[in-house]
């Protein structure tokens, strides 16, 4: 029987037979997919100054990474890299739209990073970009009093963890 499913972290709904294992949108594990009529989606946060803070640095990392895979996507010399860079592009996008809902922005900003030809060049700065990432998403997840705050973090933390193993496969 087909369902109505809903992501927590994103808020986008999918349907299907059952929940996916990533949410289609965001990549957020299969645990924060929850039947609509159930799913907890909040973006109506009141933060405080550091949670302010951490979501604006983390709005512009993930702007930040969405410009430069959509740039692999386009020029990276490597067939499957073109896929691999433009679908990691829509999911930090994405997270991007997360962020924008969280501070309550109009819009997100554009993003402008450069990328190389070099599909071995993009890997390299994608996992440059996922490891940090990473790094400062545990940090202001431990950081953050806001529990929805939290969520999101700790929610990206597995995603941006599930990106870095893409990258790591690819350079072996």
């Amino acid at each position: 029987m087909v369902k109505l499913y809903r992501c927590e972290i994103c808020g986008d709904s999918y349907i299907g037979e059952s929940a996916p294992d990533e949410c289609p949108f965001c990549g957020a594990h299969r645990k924060y997919i929850k039947e609509a009529r159930d799913a907890e989606v909040d973006f109506d946060v009141s933060l405080n100054e550091r949670d302010t803070e951490n979501a604006r640095h983390a709005l512009d990392v993930e702007v930040s990474n969405a410009a430069f895979y959509f740039c692999a996507a386009r020029k990276t010399d490597d067939a499957e890299g073109k896929l691999l860079f433009k679908i990691l592009g829509k999911v930090e996008a994405e997270h991007a739209s997360v962020w924008k809902k969280i501070l309550k922005l109009e819009s997100i900003p554009e993003g402008n990073d450069a990328c190389h030809t070099s599909n071995t060049e993009n890997l390299e700065d994608s996992h440059a970009r996922e490891t940090r990432a990473i790094e400062f998403y545990r940090k202001a997840a431990k950081e953050a009093l806001n529990l929805r705050v939290k969520q999101i973090f700790e929610a990206f933390v597995e995603v941006e963890t599930d990106h870095l193993h893409l990258s790591e496969e690819r350079l072996k």
